[in-house]
């Protein structure tokens, strides 16, 4: 498989949220409770198995540190999803994702980039300040999918599936792309081949 079949989805938000150990739990790593904040921008691999086949995809860890916010945006470049996470039990992490994390990206690489919204440490719901409803709502006003998760207590299947949920909303789009004259999009997607045009040395019907 070439580089160019590894789909770069990037996760952005506030330092200390938890997107190391999202990243990590997922791709077979342990959870760590005493993860520090990252500084430099790093990905991992995953697979998916999507439409009875494997794909690929590189998930970017980035700096939150405000300080460093601009280190993080030379890796917004060829990102096919984003991923904007939040600790549910700090709002000030919730705010900035919306005034600063999502506005940037979608200013950088438009609103019709496939977004997806997760509130993390759902563990800690006795020290909760944004309840799932509230993100919930704001994930519906972006077109994102939302997710309520913990890394440390979830284990890696809640959130493989909602990367799987996010790959197929990028594959139907690129479909429907290639096929703009398709009545439903969603058959565009995920078991025929041929839907992204006619294969060498075939004319097309």
């Amino acid at each position: 498989m070439s580089e160019d079949d590894e789909i770069k989805v990037i996760l952005l938000g506030e330092s200390g949220v938890g997107k190391t150990n999202l990243i990590n739990i997922v791709t077979g790593v342990e959870f760590n409770e005493n993860e520090g904040s990252t500084s430099t921008s790093t990905f991992s691999m995953k697979k998916l198995n999507v439409g009875g086949k494997v794909h690929r995809i590189k998930l970017w860890d980035t700096i939150g540190q405000e300080k460093l916010r601009t280190l993080t945006k030379l890796f917004y470049n060829n990102s096919k999803i984003v991923i904007f996470v939040y600790d549910i039990t700090h709002q000030d992490s919730f705010e900035e994702l919306k005034n600063y994390w999502v506005k940037d990206v979608e200013e950088k690489l438009g609103k019709n980039i496939i977004k997806g919204i997760v509130g993390n440490k759902s563990d800690l719901f006795m020290k909760e300040e944004v309840s799932e409803e509230k993100g919930e709502e704001y994930a519906k006003s972006i077109d994102a999918e939302f997710l309520l998760t913990s890394a440390k207590t979830e284990g890696p299947k809640k959130f493989e599936n909602f990367l799987t949920k996010l790959y197929e909303k990028y594959l139907i789009k690129i479909g429907a792309q290639a096929n703009p004259n398709q009545k439903d999009p969603k058959k565009v997607v995920l078991n025929n081949d041929n839907n992204l045009g006619p294969k060498p040395g075939k004319k097309p019907c």
